[in-house]
């Protein structure tokens, strides 16, 4: 990765960098996938501690998807433009 200025077309400045909100929400979406779905392979091989435990997982990321949401809406409705959906 070279290092340098940003590339043309990115938002945000050495001195005010641009939010991660959008990395921060598909990692959310990808754990909450993830823990999910193991969570119900592990329930029908008869673990249900660690289904529980997966479960319990998948619940603070959907959690982590809402706030994040809220965040960008109301970084959205900060710099004066209009919501977006959910991954754009």
């Amino acid at each position: 990765m070279p290092i340098g200025p940003q590339p043309r077309g990115r938002r945000g400045t050495v001195d005010e960098p641009y939010s991660p909100l959008n990395l921060r929400l598909i990692l959310a979406a990808f754990g909450l996938l993830v823990c999910t779905v193991l969570s119900i392979v592990l329930f029908r091989t008869g673990w249900t501690v660690p289904g529980w435990l997966l479960a319990a997982w998948a619940v603070v990321a959907l959690i982590d998807i809402v706030v994040i949401q809220m965040r960008r809406r109301a970084r959205d409705r900060a710099e004066g433009g209009r919501g977006h959906s959910l991954f754009e």
